[in-house]
């Protein structure tokens, strides 16, 4: 059995909002969803689950219909699927009354059921959320039952307000699979048996990391499971080490070459880090015009001739600072640093 597990694609998103290429990434967000349709289609792919927030909100009706014309696609895939926090069942919308194609099976409830797929001697357990917040555990009590041969969990949560997840009782309820959707970062809490398989693409600017789905098989008793990268963008730190001869013209062109070796379909988190002259301020509103740079750190310190100022302030306390500033290293020296920084303010 082949079976191809997603989360948190978060279909209407529009990440990294006010940035150029925001609108860019919301409609990558569908386009990468295809893809994964794609690969259902092309490997004969058994069931694909959807462990919720397959929407960014409360879905509209073409939103919905998007989504459906794609599922109709692959007739021979049976989709599994749940509302998580974001696409809550909200009353009155679109998603009550829609009518799924004869491929999709909703896990719908407030509390879990289950639904059994006789063509692959499965059963699926799960449940859908009808309001953003959930904070009671929705998956502690749920057992596999019946005369299925395989049964996996549709879960999603994993924090005080979403459905707290107990990993351990999951784990002993015995389930062949859990499959699991809110936490963007894909995880693998027990191989072969337990995932988070994290968000399609990053949605928040701090989901760092590569993104992408679960792949499962099944045969006989054995269960793999294995993480599939796939998305076109990725949250990156760029780390920039700059002295006390860098301008800021020779920083822009350093980042810029960076940025080219590194991947231009990248989104950074541009880091300053070293000794800067001075009295240097770099520009940071130039340097986040450079490229896809959604933040930067100026994380750099005023380079200081020590020895130098030893001899000037010799038998101050600026003297007496420097020389215990020479002796250390790491957090004391960094603090330190700041304390000599400031002593010389109080100077000028």
């Amino acid at each position: 059995m082949k079976i191809i597990h997603v989360a948190d694609v978060h279909w209407g998103a529009e990440p990294d909002l006010g940035f150029a290429w925001s609108k860019e990434r919301k409609a990558e967000i569908p386009l990468t969803f295809r893809k994964v349709i794609t690969i259902c289609r092309d490997e004969k792919t058994d069931l694909l689950l959807i462990a919720g927030d397959l929407f960014h909100r409360p879905p509209l009706l073409r939103e919905l219909r998007e989504v459906n014309y794609l599922f109709k696609a692959i007739p021979d895939t049976t989709v599994v699927l749940m509302a998580g926090n974001h696409d809550y069942l909200k009353k009155g919308g679109y998603s009550e009354a829609f009518s799924w194609n004869e491929n999709v099976i909703g896990l719908w409830g407030k509390s879990c059921e289950r639904v059994e797929i006789p063509e692959l001697d499965l059963a699926v357990y799960g449940c859908s959320y009808h309001e953003r917040e959930i904070r009671e555990p929705l998956y502690d009590e749920v057992h596999p039952e019946g005369d299925c041969r395989y049964h996996i969990l549709l879960a999603h949560g994993g924090d005080s307000a979403h459905s707290p997840i107990n990993k351990e009782k999951l784990l002993a309820a015995g389930f062949d699979y859990v499959a699991l959707g809110h936490i963007h970062k894909p995880q693998i809490l027990a191989e072969n048996k337990m995932a988070y398989a994290g968000a399609l693409e990053p949605i928040d600017c701090n989901d760092f990391g590569q993104h992408g789905y679960m792949q499962v098989e099944i045969a006989g008793n054995r269960v793999s499971a294995e993480f599939v990268p796939l998305p076109v963008f990725e949250y990156k730190i760029l780390e920039m080490q700059v002295d006390e001869e860098t301008t800021q013209f020779a920083l822009e062109e350093q980042v810029g070459q960076r940025i080219r070796q590194m991947g231009e379909k990248a989104i950074y988190h541009l880091h300053l880090v070293g000794t800067r002259e001075r009295k240097m301020e770099f520009n940071l509103l130039r340097l986040l015009k450079l490229g896809r740079i959604i933040r930067v750190k100026d994380r750099t310190k005023p380079y200081y001739d020590l020895e130098e100022l030893e001899q000037k302030y010799e038998g101050s306390l600026i003297g007496e600072f420097i020389g215990r500033l020479k002796d250390l290293d790491g957090v004391e020296k960094k603090a330190l640093y700041y304390g000599l920084e400031a002593l010389l303010e109080t100077k000028r």
